[in-house]
């Protein structure tokens, strides 16, 4: 006896190219997001900000402020720590908006090595 599936499961011609369609459009949206993603720019402070870092979404280093009151030239260890503390928030801002922002279009399905 053969099993049966019910109408609209039988994964014929038809499911297949439907599927494939909506991998395409899945795919254009994710590269649109990433496009959109890699423009945008996220900032974070340290130390009551007296360091400011600005890294773009492609997870570059664009900008450093340093308030000149915290250069102190007897403690450049503070000011090392201070520059990574806020590095590394507005790195970790970039990468939670991308995450967020991919989770919104591919509905929590994990796809690895897409995004």
């Amino acid at each position: 006896m053969k099993a049966r599936l019910p109408k609209g499961y039988g994964g014929g011609p038809s499911n297949l190219q439907q599927l494939a369609q909506q991998a395409q459009k899945l795919q254009a949206q994710m590269t649109q997001l990433t496009e959109e993603l890699e423009a945008k720019e996220y900032s974070a402070a340290s130390g009551g900000e007296a360091v400011k870092a600005t890294v773009t979404g492609k997870m570059e280093l664009k900008s450093l402020e340093i308030k000149p009151e915290v250069v102190d030239p007897e403690d450049v260890e503070m000011l090392s720590d201070l520059v990574i503390a806020a590095v590394n928030e507005a790195l970790r801002a970039a990468e939670t908006d991308k995450a967020e922002q991919m989770e919104k279009i591919s509905g929590g399905l994990s796809m690895p090595g897409l995004f």
